[in-house]
């Protein structure tokens, strides 16, 4: 089998054209330019800066490498192709701004930390970015939109009895009956106390599987459901009816979230209009 190297051509407009559908945790203001651009992409400005064209950049499968490897180090799966050019996006960015930032000389007296260099740029960018015109219409529609971040959402009460020993299924479900024929069952046992969980907090915690069985379960009765780390003695015992949120409540917040979330469109817009300059390259490696 032979491995040959392809260079690829991207319009620098794809990209932008494809944010829009983008995951969510992908979208939230600054994470483009400092987050995932830091966390994700510390490879140095020598290893990724193949092409000799100045106005060139060259993604390359080192980039790619990495940053496979460190979503799935922080998000325990490998990322989706969808996931993977936004990832790209993510590090074309901060190139273009770091590459803009050494053209404005912002590199001087600044030893060379390269997420210094971006942040300067960036902070060039933001003095030249204007709040848009915005009235109470624009604001409850927008939070309307956004509802669900706004919303209370419905909350859990309920009890976990872990086992000292076994944790088997059969083992748990035998421990279930105990408890709930009023024996004291087993005095090794551990007992633990949650108060308004809501869901998604169970989803991470324990696993989706958990959250449903925890969701359909009748409450004051010991159950045996199977979590990510095993079986569990759980006993619901009150679920919070949803609460939706009210603007006039909330206008401030709001206003606040519409700023953050503004801004950081035309930030992105102003960074892409200056990757206009720039010949994208994408390096891939094709089996044969």
């Amino acid at each position: 089998m032979s491995t040959l190297l392809q260079t690829s051509t991207d319009n620098d407009s794809t990209p932008a054209r494809r944010a829009e559908s983008w995951p969510n945790w992908l979208r939230e203001p600054l994470l483009h330019f400092m987050l995932l651009g830091g966390l994700l992409f510390g490879v140095d400005y020598w290893i990724v800066g193949k092409a000799d064209d100045k106005n060139t950049i060259v993604v390359t499968t080192e980039i790619d490498d990495e940053a496979g490897d460190l979503f799935e180090k922080y998000r325990g799966r490998e990322p989706e192709p969808q996931e993977m050019t936004a990832l790209q996006q993510v590090w074309l960015d901060n190139e273009v701004l770091y590459r803009e930032g050494l053209a404005m000389q912002l590199d001087k007296g600044d030893d060379a930390i390269r997420e210094r260099v971006i942040f300067k740029a960036l902070s060039v960018i933001d003095a030249n970015t204007k709040l848009p015109p915005y009235d109470d219409k624009l604001l409850r529609d927008w939070f309307e939109s956004h509802r669900a971040k706004y919303d209370e959402p419905p909350r859990y009460d309920f009890q976990e009895a872990v086992l000292s020993g076994e944790n088997s299924e059969s083992d748990v479900r035998a421990f279930v009956n105990t408890l709930n024929a009023g024996a004291p069952g087993d005095a090794q046992a551990g007992l633990r106390v949650f108060k308004g969980r809501p869901r998604a907090n169970l989803e991470q915690s324990y696993g989706a599987e958990f959250a449903k069985a925890l969701e359909e379960a009748p409450v004051n009765e010991w159950r045996a459901m199977p979590t990510r780390d095993g079986w569990r003695a759980i006993r619901l015992d009150l679920i919070a009816a949803p609460k939706p949120a009210v603007f006039e409540n909330l206008r401030g917040v709001v206003l606040q979230d519409w700023t953050d979330a503004a801004m950081a469109e035309q930030r992105t817009a102003a960074v892409r209009a200056l990757a206009k300059k720039y010949t994208v390259k994408h390096e891939t490696v094709i089996l044969q």
